[in-house]
């Protein structure tokens, strides 16, 4: 078991939950080839995507929809900076997860982090587990709590 699923597992753990991994050895990079891994609706894919605060230099998290865009404007307001991009090096370097595996728990450094309330819309979402093959399945409400998410309004509709 890698060490970056082991971080996601232990998160989980602390919070007192096993939820169920699987493991996809084709990958499950985007939120499509998840959702059509696992069989579930594209929005039940809990994407993390990662910017860098622009003033702050702060990892930011967004915890989206799988089809939901981040808004720029949008997350930057609620964020209260601009955002940056965010390479591979420096997302790695930040959560210790390739990307196409960023998990929304376990983290090598926590980030400020924001929810999509489009995923409350839903019994049971699906995350990266720390790796670009793995996924976990949870509650939208308990992924909310051991996230440390604010809820929030930063998304466009991809669709």
């Amino acid at each position: 078991m890698s060490r970056s699923l082991k971080r996601v597992m232990a998160a989980l753990a602390a919070a007192g939950l096993d939820p169920p991994v699987r493991e996809f050895p084709e990958g499950t990079r985007t939120a499509q080839a998840a959702a059509d891994a696992v069989g579930c609706a594209l929005d039940q894919i809990a994407k993390s995507i990662l910017f860098r605060g622009a003033a702050s230099g702060q990892a930011l998290l967004f915890v989206t929809a799988g089809g939901n865009r981040v808004c720029p404007a949008r997350a930057a307001a609620l964020a209260g900076e601009d955002l940056a991009g965010a390479d591979a090096a420096w997302v790695r370097a930040q959560t210790g997860f390739a990307i196409g595996g960023v998990a929304p728990v376990g983290h090598l450094q926590p980030p400020r982090a924001f929810w999509d309330p489009r995923l409350a819309e839903f019994d049971e979402i699906w995350a990266a587990a720390g790796t670009p093959r793995h996924v976990f399945s949870i509650a939208p409400a308990d992924l909310l709590q051991i996230s440390g998410a604010r809820r929030g309004e930063f998304t466009e509709t991809a669709r």
